[in-house]
């Protein structure tokens, strides 16, 4: 790989997505050993001298990051179920010493899990919420990314269409980004306090499945008529960005997910969609997104003037729109930041990522790469620091830091 040191890291993970690991071909399995794929770097322009020991190292966490991802969203739901993907937190946890906090089947609905137990309650294999929690000493401020992890999307009773369901396996590529981002991020020294969250569910059909018409009582506190029970990634991330937010306390709650089938159309192929509470983290989610590879454009962020899509007459909302026509990707995320609220005075940040999570019939393992770089001025490694949305500029002024309350500076 010839490049420059500004783009080893987005060269890394886009290699790394040329790779992939998943595959059930009966010859795959006869080989007598596996392959071995080895990447040199050759850094020409200003800064060419030979990679450090410590560039190798991050570079290797992000790949193994975005191989991970792209490995569970590949995976189908007879092997990539709920349960076997707490298996796989788990292991990530074990690797990195630290013990999950899972939340599942009737104790969601009895801690008040509306959302995630109302998706998933149908399914063979039980809803549920998991944490991995990273506290360093030190830490300024908490950071939680909440996953949508969705195994398999029926729709439910509102089901899908023969041309519409093959695919749906992929519904978990939030979850899977979080997990292999989460297993980067700390390897390599993250210095705030780091939040994991996922919301596993598989959204099947069944005697107990949700009905439209149904109302359910959220962690939030707020209840939702459900209109669409094919709009359930925004009540699973209800549930976990309410929990990052009363049980964790976070500063800045990061929600991803392949929320909307409108974002293909709204960004593209190639751009996730960013929606926002932060003028400054809209700015700087799109640059970190040209500096990993995962790019980003904006949605159109109008509480006042979407969100009354949402009105019910005998709740506190319904959980789709009345007009598809007025921004659906941008309503979308708004009923996520509803369950924080919008007066919430903390960062909130929602990235949809339906159509990048897959090129062609592969996972991408899309935004590994762009939430280490998103959060890469909290992490000890000088590398993701270059990718971060500073880069290299100078550290805030003292009197700025002081203003910000001594929290450090992200974007």
């Amino acid at each position: 790989m010839v490049c420059e040191r500004s783009d080893a890291f987005a060269s890394a993970c886009a290699l790394a997505r040329a790779f992939p690991l998943f595959t059930q071909r009966s010859g795959a399995s006869r080989r007598p050993e596996k392959k071995t794929v080895t990447v040199e770097f050759f850094l020409v322009g200003q800064d060419n001298g030979p990679v450090e020991v410590s560039t190798l190292q991050c570079l290797t966490s992000a790949t193994e990051g975005v191989r991970l991802a792209a490995r569970i969203v590949d995976t189908p739901c007879n092997e990539m179920n709920t349960d076997t993907f707490l298996e796989e937190i788990k292991k990530v946890g074990k690797e990195l010493g630290i013990v999950p906090t899972v939340i599942r089947d009737e104790e969601l609905k009895t801690r008040g899990f509306g959302g995630i137990y109302g998706v998933g309650k149908a399914a063979l294999h039980p809803p549920a919420l998991a944490v991995l929690s990273h506290t360093p000493d030190g830490a300024t401020q908490t950071i939680a990314w909440v996953g949508k992890g969705i195994v398999y999307d029926t729709g439910g009773l509102s089901m899908k269409g023969k041309t519409t369901m093959p695919g749906m396996k992929r519904d978990c590529g939030g979850a899977a980004a979080v997990l292999g981002a989460f297993r980067a991020a700390v390897k390599q020294g993250f210095r705030d306090t780091l939040h994991a969250v996922f919301c596993l569910a598989e959204n099947s059909v069944g005697p107990s499945a949700t009905r439209p018409d149904d109302i359910h009582l959220l962690y939030s506190g707020k209840t939702v008529e459900i209109n669409n029970t094919d709009a359930e990634g925004r009540l699973v991330l209800a549930d976990g960005v309410s929990y990052a937010c009363k049980d964790l306390g976070a500063d800045i709650i990061l929600d991803i997910a392949t929320l909307t089938g409108a974002q293909g159309i709204a960004t593209g192929k190639y751009h996730a969609a960013v929606l926002t509470n932060s003028a400054e983290w809209e700015a700087a989610c799109m640059k970190a997104g040209r500096q990993c590879g995962d790019l980003v454009h904006p949605l159109v962020y109008c509480p006042e003037l979407h969100f009354s899509e949402f009105t019910s007459a005998v709740a506190d909302m319904k959980n789709s729109v009345a007009d598809r026509d007025n921004g659906p990707s941008s309503c979308a995320g708004l009923f996520i930041a509803s369950h924080i609220g919008f007066d919430w005075p903390g960062v909130w940040v929602h990235l949809d990522i339906a159509a990048p999570v897959h090129a062609g019939e592969r996972a991408t393992g899309f935004g590994v790469a762009l939430l280490l770089a998103l959060f890469g001025r909290a992490s000890e490694d000088p590398l993701l620091n270059l990718v971060s949305p500073l880069g290299c500029e100078v550290d805030v002024q003292e009197e700025d830091a002081e203003r910000d309350s001594k929290k450090r500076r992200l974007v």
